[in-house]
């Protein structure tokens, strides 16, 4: 990128780790992303291809088959990959999200018999939380699971489901009992279970190879032995790791208005008018300031956020901070990458139209940007 990130990174490992996750990016994601997104194509050898590089389980444990990072790393990979190609980047966190589940809630046997799978990159996850009629309303969920003997029976539908019809796994929250906070539950759900099907893929303005679909549930058997914590514990493990996967959005969205920032940067360095760069007018130079401020303040508030947790202190509030902050961003400097790359911009031979498309969900999934400030206003008011 001729955009540098000037990155304050913990240890000489996280440095390395930091340049690989470059190398990767510029060698094996860049070159396919245009073909693949045009395409949809969801990109399953990439994903095996971070897993085998360690990078979908970076903030778990070693002792588990993590890679023992902060989540400050972590969520600094996801940037870099985001940058590169934003719909893998959504799958890395969505990933996470689904991993961060297992690692904070399953039993020991549940961990002994999952996370082996989960961390290595050999089982990509997806989260069912969101239903037709319950996205940012989680105690209207109405995917019912009904206990019968040494399983539950499990019907109902979910909606908008990242790594929809490929995933390995699928981290499911269905109502175990009529309370609406307390009557959740969730579930470790393997791809293949008799019962489960899908919709045809959803299609999206962007993020074409974050393949979405309706995940349906008609009768499926889900052994009792796969529940994740107690029954009806689902409504404070879900919104729990929401707080999580909130901040691998903010590293997305910063992501792509870092890679929109470049391409603007060098189109004004490249294109000349008048006899000289573009980059030379006082008025490009503003646009491209502001764009820059943008980004900066993304990253900056995602990274407070994600080291608030790495200290073992509340975050909530600082995830919603970071989720909004750096997804508004996001949409500005795309939009304004458009501008600044004039015609060009709003062609598909270039990237620019491609990344304001994708800029736009990151303000909507994970949270709307409008829950978010209600989050924060009610933690303001106490």
């Amino acid at each position: 990128m001729p955009v540098d990130v000037e990155r304050v990174l913990p240890t000489e490992e996280a440095e390395a780790l930091l340049e690989l996750t470059r190398e990767l990016a510029a060698r094996e994601l860049a070159p396919q992303v245009a073909e693949a997104e045009e395409a949809g194509r969801y990109p399953a050898e990439t994903y095996r291809l971070l897993g085998r590089s360690g990078l979908l389980s970076l903030p778990f444990a070693e002792a588990d088959g993590g890679g023992g990072q902060p989540y400050e790393v972590y969520l600094q990979v996801v940037e870099e990959i985001a940058a590169a190609w934003p719909s893998v980047g959504v799958g890395l966190s969505v990933h996470t999200l689904t991993a961060f589940v297992v690692d904070s809630f399953a039993t020991a046997a549940q961990r002994e018999r999952w996370l082996p799978q989960v961390l290595s990159g050999d089982w990509v996850g997806a989260y069912c939380l969101s239903e037709p009629q319950a996205g940012s309303d989680v105690s209207g969920i109405r995917t019912r699971a009904e206990r019968d003997g040494d399983a539950y029976v499990v019907t109902g539908t979910k909606q908008w489901i990242s790594n929809g019809s490929c995933a390995d796994y699928y981290i499911l929250f269905a109502r175990t009992g009529e309370d609406p906070k307390r009557g959740l539950s969730a579930f470790l759900v393997p791809a293949g279970t008799e019962g489960m099907g899908f919709s045809a893929p959803e299609r999206k303005m962007g993020l074409h190879c974050d393949v979405t679909t309706q995940v349906l549930f008609d009768g499926a058997r889900i052994p009792a032995d796969q529940r994740l914590g107690e029954e009806g514990a689902g409504m404070r493990i879900a919104l729990g790791a929401l707080d999580a996967g909130r901040l691998g959005i903010a590293a997305v969205g910063t992501g792509i208005g870092q890679a929109a920032l470049a391409l603007a940067v060098d189109h004004a360095r490249e294109r000349h008018q008048f006899g000289r760069p573009v980059g030379d007018f006082q008025g490009m130079q503003f646009l491209l300031a502001d764009m820059g401020a943008d980004v900066e303040r993304a990253r900056a508030t995602y990274l407070h956020a994600a080291r608030l947790k790495d200290a073992g202190r509340p975050y909530s509030r600082q995830a919603s901070v970071a989720k909004l902050t750096a997804t508004d961003a996001a949409m500005r400097v795309t939009t304004d990458a458009v501008q600044v790359l004039g015609g060009n911009g709003y062609t598909r031979d270039y990237p620019a139209e491609r990344y304001f498309r994708d800029a736009k969900v990151t303000q909507i999934f994970e949270g709307t940007n409008q829950i978010q400030r209600m989050v924060i206003g009610r933690s303001l008011l106490g």
